[in-house]
């Protein structure tokens, strides 16, 4: 069988006519020169199907992947080191069935939590229907929406404890700064800054939402959170935006303490357009 691949060995040949002999640097295919994809594209792609080829066949050897996706030993290997450096793949020694022969055994390589994840997943609309089925169950309408609303505060029950382990260990004008490190090690991507006027508050800011196309279906979730950030913080908190409502970025005002009436008055002012938002912050329009 013939390999294409991005290990070339022994003496390069010298050509007089005719379009210039491959380098180790090129890439294990070569596409049509018009539409030449950039070097790290193609690597990309390769390692992409050498992971693929992993989830539709289950653990497998370098030797296998070779046959299967034809390529060299050698260019398979360059890959999956590149996938176990990113965690993507892992090797694990591979199961013999019967006699083993002699020599070490194989290594073959099977995809981690993390690798899998990449894949195409049914998380989304698992949620979606499981919340469905609650408010169906709950005999829809209002009551429907208020037992969303108690599973909402009941997921994140345990998940504030740990945030307000984080808040109650530092000095309360650090509390939304550490809140926003709690968030980033659940995967919120979060940080903490002022506010457009310092003296008024500070911002938490969100840049990743994990439940954010749900959210957009069931805004209990997202007023949960929001409750949960004034409980850990002891004020009052004001959601300006959020991913689920089409924005780029989940933001809470957190009003600094003392700050009294003549701060809430002027907050209102300067954020009048972006509460107008936060009102139906989450939710489809009719």
């Amino acid at each position: 069988m013939k390999y294409a691949s991005e290990d070339q060995e022994g003496p390069a040949v010298e050509q007089t006519a005719g379009p210039a002999a491959s380098t180790p640097e090129q890439t294990e295919r070569r596409a049509p020169a018009a539409h030449a994809p950039a070097p790290h594209d193609e690597q990309q792609g390769t390692r992409n199907r050498v992971a693929r080829s992993i989830l539709d066949h289950g653990p497998s050897t370098a030797a296998e992947l070779a046959l299967r996706l034809e390529l060299t030993q050698a260019a398979v290997r360059r890959h999956l080191d590149a996938l176990a450096a990113e965690g993507v793949v892992e090797p694990r020694e591979k199961r013999v069935y019967g006699t083993r022969g002699r020599g070490r055994p194989a290594k073959a390589f099977a995809l981690t939590d993390c690798g899998r994840d990449a894949f195409d997943q049914a998380y989304d609309q698992l949620a979606t229907e499981a919340l469905r089925w609650i408010a169906q169950s709950a005999g829809g309408g209002e009551k429907g929406e208020a037992a969303v609303a108690a599973f909402a505060r009941a997921r994140l029950a345990a998940q504030a404890e740990g945030y307000r382990e984080a808040v109650e260990a530092v000095e309360p004008e650090r509390r939304t700064e550490a809140l926003a490190k709690a968030l980033t090690a659940d995967g919120y991507a979060a940080t903490a800054r002022s506010a457009p006027n310092p003296q008024l508050g500070e911002q938490l800011c969100q840049h990743h939402c994990p439940v954010a196309h749900v959210a957009e279906r069931y805004p209990q979730l997202c007023e949960a959170e929001t409750e949960v950030f004034s409980r850990l913080l002891g004020t009052h908190v004001q959601r300006l935006a959020t991913i689920a409502h089409g924005d780029g970025v989940c933001t809470t005002f957190v009003p600094k303490a003392g700050a009294g009436k003549a701060a809430n008055s002027t907050q209102r002012t300067t954020t009048k357009t972006t509460t107008a938002s936060a009102s139906t912050a989450g939710r489809n329009p009719a």
